[in-house]
């Protein structure tokens, strides 16, 4: 997912508190000194975008969790440092797994940064759904927003790098970043989600710009 223009902030130690034992994975606690160690043993790549075949269809399930994956995710977190965004999916550097990575902050202005291998979002009752029509972004849609409602809480529950179960929860900001990664991962972009005109105001946007960052070009 692109970066809105916000500030980040490190947690407190109320906020790790209270994280740790809620039954969520903790992805608050050093995040600069994790964010890091990906990237240096990373190699950033070139972004896929919209039209490319890989974007458009339900990702495979991660099997293996092994080495590769290990440099998967170091590649996938270097890639989204150098596009300057906040979640990345796999498919967006061309690889066919349900894995995504992030490195956002939530309405608390508190960072997470994780991995989410094969997720899968809770479904919220509708009377505990609150609607949020912030601008979206993405990385594949380079240098396109559009206002598009979702829930300010999300919930996915997935696998770590090492196969254990882990469940992430977000609030504003961090909970569009989670169910706009686990939506790539099923073959949909943002702009599949909205209207017909938005989409081509969105497709317009982006053929009007320049990318900031490598792209991979479709053929």
């Amino acid at each position: 997912m692109a970066r809105q223009q916000q500030e980040i902030s490190g947690e407190t130690v109320a906020e790790a508190a209270a994280t740790a034992g809620s039954g969520f994975v903790d992805d608050t606690r050093d995040c600069e000194a994790r964010e890091n160690a990906h990237r240096e043993r990373g190699t950033a790549r070139p972004i896929t975008v919209v039209g490319n075949p890989v974007l458009h269809k339900e990702c495979r399930q991660v099997t293996s969790f092994d080495d590769e994956l290990a440099s998967l995710i170091d590649d996938m977190f270097a890639s989204q440092r150098a596009a300057e965004g906040v979640g990345l999916a796999a498919n967006q550097i061309g690889v066919d797994l349900k894995v995504f990575v992030y490195d956002c902050v939530d309405d608390e202005g508190v960072r997470h940064v994780g991995a989410v291998c094969n997720p899968v979002l809770d479904e919220l009752p509708a009377a505990n759904r609150s609607l949020d029509d912030s601008n979206e972004g993405c990385l594949s849609v380079p240098g396109a927003y559009e206002a598009l409602a979702r829930p300010d809480y999300a919930v996915v529950r997935g696998q770590d790098a090492e196969g254990k179960p882990i469940a992430v929860e977000g609030t504003g900001y961090f909970a569009r970043c989670l169910q706009h990664e686990t939506d790539h991962l099923y073959g949909y972009l943002y702009i599949d989600r909205l209207s017909k005109r938005e989409r081509k105001n969105a497709l317009r946007q982006m053929a009007e710009g320049t990318p900031r960052y490598e792209t991979v070009p479709n053929e």
